[in-house]
């Protein structure tokens, strides 16, 4: 089935949806039904009845019945009076909302940015499909009969205000899943059903990484000990990546007047999203800083600059606060406190090129190192009148990014129209280990903020130009990648990321064991490694239990007769194994340290025992 098909097929199964549910609640009033990932929804107002994921299996023993009918898909049009009319007899106030804002506006389509206009609708007719009793406003495309359709699920119910808008009436927003085959629905309902035993969430509990706290605020994650390491190690290795290239750690305030982000053109864009703060001792307007990028750039205002002096590459690892919606809000996923691996170039035109080769080429082996395939969205502008900066420039850069792709042998998709007001950029998407797609790291070209803040260099004739600005984050935020990484990988982190690298097992309590065991944990700090003993007073068997609850990548259980010959027979956890005939041979102590060690100082993957 092409993708075109099964477009079709998740469409026509959101009007068998809601015939079904016509069906059975006849006074149901309805919103849209669109496709999405791997599926479809349908938002419906029932008054003051309420639909549960209960109510299930009888929508879609209905909805099997309609199939079973295989009606005809009918696509017809009315005149758009006409069609008010009927969204008037119907009884469909939302449709006749949208009927209204065709009559009036020549598009239904609005937001907080770009508000509907009243203008002449050249709109004359609109269309509608018509499949047995139900019928809907629509433009398609549908399968030919509701026969044609493959295998669907039902998934869940939530709320969802009317148009986005929380000044809207909330309405009930049922889903479903929808593939060719049984055989594809049944391997995408077992992989959520294992992504819901990996959710970040619940791992991040059960391993001890996170916590929130009522007291502190919600989309505020608190980091505990164990957590801690795993954030420090990701940016310790994303600072690496980056001072390797030449970029230099800058160090910026958390709070800014407002008006640096008026001068920048963000106050727009993020208005909604800050954090106002109030001083006692002035009258300054402050806020808590969404972003690093205004501030970098004074840094570079503060003094005149030379084209030799460029490229000037700045990073900083630093939280920027964003006021998200609590109903977005979910464990790391998205937070108000933000961690971004940080980093802005400023460079010539001619420079521009190479710069972004260089962080292409960071990002690639940053993902490699987390075993997490890359594709790219090329995000360019379109016609409209938001973009700033120069034609030339804007092709100019547009082509460099899309040569840059290529040479790296990249997959990639353009998104028309969804560049930056200030530049083109470059978004990856990281595929993860069930199949998700995650927007992650990021390139982007900014050519409005050096004009903004009148940044300058002198170049080679002794004329003032404006610098390029590229903005980029390697791991974007580490919140973020945190709640992706522990869910790619189940919780069962490499040797260098994981907060406890090795846990010792007293096989009881005797003091002779008790005194190698302190000189263990001695050699294993001296060697920065992170281990922990075990010298409760319980079995070995429920010790090793509870090592391995915690995915501890190596477990070693001491007794007398590892004292006594000074070696280990470490357990490795069975995703690092890589040797099974050298796995059961014993090691000395020194030795066993010395490996755990390289494969800690190498942020190896796999175990090299």
């Amino acid at each position: 089935m092409k993708n075109d098909d099964l477009y079709a097929m998740r469409h026509s199964l959101a009007h068998i949806l809601a015939s079904a549910l016509q069906r059975i609640y006849p006074e149901i009033q309805f919103g849209i039904g669109p496709v999405i990932d791997n599926g479809f929804y349908y938002d419906i107002d029932l008054g003051q009845k309420t639909i549960s994921d209960l109510d299930f299996p009888k929508i879609e023993s209905a909805m099997a019945d309609i199939i079973a009918e295989d009606q005809e898909f009918i696509n017809y049009s009315l005149p758009l009076e006409d069609a008010i009319e009927w969204a008037k007899n119907n009884n469909q106030k939302y449709k006749l909302e949208l009927l209204n804002d065709l009559k009036k506006y020549g598009t239904t389509v609005y937001n907080d940015i770009n508000p509907l206009k009243a203008g002449k609708s050249h709109i004359q007719e609109v269309s509608y499909y018509k499949n047995g009793d139900f019928i809907d406003l629509c433009r398609g495309p549908h399968l030919s009969s509701t026969g044609k359709v493959g295998a669907f699920k039902l998934t869940k119910i939530s709320g969802a205000y009317w148009r986005g808008d929380s000044k809207n009436k909330q309405m009930q927003r049922i889903y479903g899943v929808a593939f060719k085959t049984n055989k594809e629905l049944l391997d995408y309902l077992n992989k959520q059903e294992l992504s819901k035993l990996n959710d970040h969430r619940k791992l991040g509990q059960e391993l001890d990484l996170f916590v929130f706290s009522n007291l502190v605020g919600s989309g505020l994650p608190l980091f505990t000990p164990r957590g801690t390491i795993i954030r420090e190690e990701l940016l310790n290795y994303s600072n690496q990546l980056r001072l390797n290239n030449g970029y230099q750690k800058v160090f910026i305030p958390h709070i800014t007047k407002s008006e640096l982000y008026e001068v920048s053109g963000h106050m727009d864009k993020f208005g909604d999203e800050l954090f106002l703060v109030k001083s006692q001792e002035t009258n300054d307007k402050l806020i808590l800083k969404p972003m690093n990028c205004p501030h970098h750039s004074q840094i570079y205002a503060a003094k005149q600059r030379s084209y030799k002096e460029l490229p000037i590459r700045y990073l900083e690892t630093t939280t920027v606060y964003r006021d998200e919606k609590s109903g977005e809000l979910g464990g790391l996923n998205r937070v108000r406190a933000i961690t971004q691996d940080d980093s802005h170039i400023f460079c010539t035109e001619d420079q521009m090129e190479e710069e972004i080769n260089r962080i292409f080429e960071m990002i690639k082996e940053l993902y490699d190192k987390f075993d997490i395939q890359l594709k790219v969205r090329l995000s360019l502008k379109n016609n409209e009148k938001k973009y700033l900066g120069s034609e030339d420039i804007w092709v100019k850069a547009q082509k460099v990014l899309e040569e840059i792709i290529k040479i790296n042998h990249m997959e990639y998709f353009v998104a028309e129209g969804e560049a930056a007001f200030y530049g083109p950029k470059i978004d990856f998407i990281g595929l993860d280990s069930m199949d998700r797609e995650h927007q992650i790291a990021t390139i982007q070209l900014d050519f409005i903020q050096p004009v903004r803040f009148g940044l300058e260099y002198d170049d080679a004739n002794g004329s003032k130009k404006n610098p390029i600005m590229i903005h980029s984050a390697l791991l974007g935020s580490v919140e973020r990648f945190m709640s992706i990484y522990l869910e790619h990988v189940g919780g069962k982190l490499p040797v260098w990321i994981s907060p406890e690298q090795i846990r010792f097992i007293a096989l009881n309590q005797s003091l002779e064991i008790q005194k190698y065991l302190s000189e263990i944990e001695e050699k294993a700090h001296k060697l920065g490694l992170r281990i922990k003993i075990d010298n409760e007073n319980d079995s070995v068997s429920k010790k090793v239990r509870n090592a391995e609850l915690m995915k501890i990548p190596y477990i070693v259980v001491i007794g007398m007769n590892e004292i006594k010959n000074n070696t280990v027979l470490p357990r490795i956890r069975n995703d690092l194994i890589t040797n099974l005939e050298k796995n059961n041979k014993p090691l000395k102590i020194d030795d066993f340290l010395g490996i755990v060690k390289e494969e800690y100082s190498k942020r190896l993957n796999h175990s090299i025992i």
